[in-house]
């Protein structure tokens, strides 16, 4: 095993809560937005794998989810584009970090790994950029160090 890492353009989506629909259905309840999102970072996984087998052993990994900022944390005029002495450093509202990781993990199984409960450490990150959102995902194998996890 050797870490792969890949970027997925478009705003992340979370997998939100199941909800029953009748006669043994059961669907996501935000499907219209989670699917593509999550058939994006299935595609992008699978170009990194490069063909190569399931990860089988213990996986960690790391994610960053960028969201653009709303258009409330810009300046305007001649200060159009740069960011208002308010606006928030941290993205600290909707969605969970839990949610976009859960939607990041299931879409991963059967791609990079066998099943997510390989998954035995995940750092995540949500951030605000200027451009359009993204996710940033590295899988690795186990380490020993934290400083090789900052390489």
């Amino acid at each position: 095993m050797t870490t792969i890492r890949f970027f997925v353009p478009g705003t992340p989506v979370p997998q939100g809560s199941m909800r029953h629909v009748g006669h043994g259905r059961v669907v996501h309840s935000n499907a219209a937005a989670l699917l593509p999102w999550r058939d994006s970072v299935r595609a992008a996984a699978a170009a990194a794998m490069g063909g190569r087998e399931l990860w089988i052993g213990p996986v960690s990994m790391l994610l960053r989810f960028e969201f653009p900022r709303p258009k409330s944390h810009l300046g305007t005029g001649r200060n159009a584009g740069a960011l208002r002495a308010g606006a928030p450093w941290f993205h600290m509202q909707t969605p969970d970090i839990d949610k976009l990781q859960r939607a990041v993990l299931d879409a991963l199984t059967g791609v990079v790994w066998r099943d997510d409960s390989q998954v035995f450490r995940v750092t995540a990150t949500k951030a605000w950029t200027i451009a359009g959102g993204s996710t940033t995902i590295i899988v690795r194998p186990p380490i020993a160090t934290a400083t090789e996890w900052a390489a």
